[in-house]
């Protein structure tokens, strides 16, 4: 249908995947205008989701009908995804996951508005909907966020509660995610997946000593199950940013904020200022982690094939096939490029790192359960495109 009422109006020169979807729209419809933005939307919720495998498939032909891309993760306990597309699009199918028994207003959701300038070929690649165990990777099956979670705490209230002498303030997310921005004065776990959190809990925090913890994390998922898992510990006081650092950067003034740097994203974007607008950084096109300009000045990056974090994680050969998919990519045009994309995601051993294949929902919404010193057999997809389907 999509494909017939986009020949049914003559070609423009250049537009992005989301903008052909919305002139398919205008073709049949006058009255709805051509879309001039992407609608970016990271969302997740914890409920007891028992029909969650028959969902898939429902889902996964809503979004591909209506042009959303990303990534969804169902599981017996939630779900949590970050998708992207035209308004019209993004809202059916935001409606259909709020229609869910157990989810409605409940639903966590974020989203921002992209310009298709500043990545042609939107956020994601494409729409994947993928049944998971967990919907953020804990490994700890007695963690139940749908049983008890710690204290919700709104944007406008979170300087005043992290600054206070008596809070430990902790950064739920990877190390590098937090390479990249923070709030002030919160610890750094490093850790490389969120699997890592619980070891990490144990080594450094004491329930008798820190007798309040406020965590946070990108969309509030990670910092949510992290809560559940210190009451578990016994733990008195805790709290959790709701909605997480995006709900933050947006409701909160620059001029009053707390946070410095950028915020990492799991997608095409890679990261985001405090405008929500895309950061400054670039992917690495080997392992997934951000990279600012001065990191293309060391000696150990290349383009497509190494950055100085990922260099040392990979063989030769390795690095000998990434050149060659990198070469091609620069001398084929895009048209050519789209039709060898089934060859290019031939499996294959590939380094691991925010794009770890195994780990739940980057985005997510995917937020990250990745582990970038640990390799596995992925498929050759863009990094960024891996990531959303990790998080």
């Amino acid at each position: 249908e999509i494909s017939r009422r986009i020949r049914s109006f003559p070609p423009r020169a250049s537009c992005s995947p989301y903008t052909v979807i919305a002139m398919a729209d205008e073709a049949q419809d006058p009255e709805i205008p051509e879309v001039s933005v992407i609608v970016v939307a990271a969302l997740y919720k914890f409920f007891a989701f028992e029909e969650y495998k028959g969902f898939k498939e429902e889902i996964q032909k809503l979004c591909d009908k209506n042009g959303v891309k990303g990534s969804l993760l169902l599981a017996a306990e939630g779900i949590n995804g970050t998708i992207a597309g035209p308004r019209r699009g993004v809202d059916k199918v935001v409606t259909r996951i709020r229609a869910l028994e157990g989810v409605g207003d409940g639903l966590s959701y974020k989203e921002s508005l992209m310009n298709p300038d500043d990545r042609p070929d939107g956020a994601f690649m494409r729409m994947r909907v993928r049944l998971k165990k967990e919907i953020v990777t804990m490994g700890l099956p007695g963690i139940d966020p749908n049983k008890r979670v710690g204290t919700y705490v709104e944007p406008r209230n979170w300087n005043e509660l992290i600054t206070r002498s008596d809070v430990t303030l902790v950064d739920a997310r990877n190390d590098y995610e937090i390479d990249i921005g923070s709030f002030k004065g919160a610890i750094d776990p490093k850790t490389k997946s969120f699997r890592e959190f619980p070891r990490w809990v144990e080594a450094n925090l004491d329930a008798s000593k820190h007798k309040s913890v406020a965590m946070f994390c990108t969309g509030g998922i990670r910092c949510e199950k992290a809560s559940s898992l210190l009451l578990e510990k016994g733990f008195e006081n805790v709290y959790h940013l709701k909605g997480g650092i995006l709900n933050y950067l947006k409701n909160v003034p620059e001029e009053k904020s707390t946070w410095t740097g950028e915020c990492f994203v799991f997608d095409k974007r890679v990261a985001v200022d405090h405008k929500l607008q895309v950061g400054s950084y670039e992917s690495c096109m080997a392992c997934g982690r951000p990279l600012a300009d001065r990191d293309k000045k060391h000696s150990k990056f290349e383009e497509g094939v190494s950055c100085a974090r990922c260099y040392d994680e990979t063989t030769e050969n390795q690095k000998s096939r990434f050149r060659q998919r990198a070469r091609q990519k620069l001398q084929l045009p895009q048209h050519q490029t789209n039709k060898k994309k089934k060859r290019d995601n031939a499996p294959t051993s590939h380094v691991s790192g925010p794009t770890s294949k195994g780990n739940a929902s980057m985005c997510a919404a995917k937020e990250g359960n990745q582990n970038p010193s640990k390799r596995s057999k992925v498929e050759i997809n863009s990094p960024e495109e891996i990531k959303a389907n990790k998080s």
